[in-house]
């Protein structure tokens, strides 16, 4: 009796393992929602929107980015963490998940416990703006202007504890400007508002900020990465005047926890595909995206590492969410 039991215990299990395995052979049979924490006009929306454009075409279903934002990008994060985990929900990973676990000191989840690491996708310095009408024309200026005038620039960011705010915060805590922080729910609204001159400056995420940059519309005084942007080579960095600043935003996909491994492998694969193709590497270079390729483990530690980084920095700089 306990020998039949066991046999037909162990045919069972063989059965829903070998339903699990045709099931992620055939992935996707049905549209994959991907998870933007931000609204649309931002770096995370447009790289995710040129990546689902390629997935869709290459696994043969739709991928739908859905902009979910709002709570410092944690309402979205939440959303993808209490999903099914059987790979029809995505998360677009960003830099705000290794700044949050410090900056948000009560939150329901923790992203790297509960985020599988699916694949990396490029990395961007961020840039530092200002509104045309502020009467500087580089970093030492802007330092000297702020100092001048401390408590008069309001320093805009696509929301608390992302990289653009993080950006920010650093400059302030290794200048000694004064500046007031002004949180926005994404890239574009604070954008907007850098154009219109409510805002004087911002430390956006370079894809986002290039077209007005090269529009005129705003005025880019230094990017945050120690090298110069081969993109944009005329504009110096940040750290040129201040030794030692170096500030840049990461991207790639997350899936809830305990989503099948051969899921994460299929989605894996495809994104390096992508990342190695010469026309997709020559789109995300025209955004000062840096492709980062790698396995999911790879992908794994970079949010590990920049979690570290930035829970560093937020101690160092005293940010807070209020």
């Amino acid at each position: 009796m306990r020998l039949t039991t066991r046999i037909t215990s162990v045919l069972l299990l063989t059965l829903f393992a070998g339903l699990g395995l045709a099931s992620a052979a055939d992935y996707p049979v049905r549209p994959v929602k991907w998870i933007v924490p931000y609204p649309p006009g931002g770096t995370t929306d447009v790289l995710a929107r040129i990546m689902a454009q390629r997935l869709t075409e290459k696994m043969g279903q739709t991928f739908i980015v859905e902009n979910k934002p709002g709570g410092g990008n944690n309402i979205g994060t939440e959303a993808v963490i209490n999903a099914a985990p059987d790979g029809y929900t995505m998360l677009l990973v960003n830099p705000a998940h290794g700044i949050n676990a410090s900056l948000y000191k009560n939150l329901p989840f923790n992203v790297i416990r509960d985020i599988a690491p699916v694949a990396g996708m490029v990395r961007t310095p961020n840039v530092m703006v200002v509104t045309d009408s502020l009467p500087v024309k580089n970093v030492a200026e802007f330092i000297a202007y702020c100092k001048a005038n401390p408590g008069k620039i309001n320093m805009a960011s696509s929301g608390s504890g992302t990289s653009v705010h993080l950006s920010g915060e650093l400059f302030k805590y290794m200048t000694g400007c004064n500046m007031t922080h002004v949180p926005y729910k994404g890239a574009g609204p604070a954008l907007n508002d850098l154009i219109a001159g409510q805002v004087q400056v911002l430390f956006d995420n370079l894809p986002s900020s290039a077209p007005h940059i090269k529009g005129g519309r705003i005025r880019a005084l230094a990017v945050t990465s120690l090298a110069r942007e081969p993109s944009m080579p005329n504009i110096p960095t940040v750290a040129d005047t201040v030794p030692g600043y170096e500030a840049t935003a990461w991207f790639g996909i997350g899936m809830p926890k305990g989503t099948p491994r051969a899921v994460i492998e299929r989605v894996n694969a495809e994104v390096n595909l992508a990342l190695a193709d010469p026309k997709m590497r020559a789109r995300l270079a025209d955004l000062g995206g840096v492709p980062i390729p790698g396995t999911p483990e790879d992908f794994g530690k970079i949010m590990a590492e920049e979690t570290a980084k930035w829970t560093k920095v937020v101690e160092a700089s005293g940010a807070t969410v209020d």
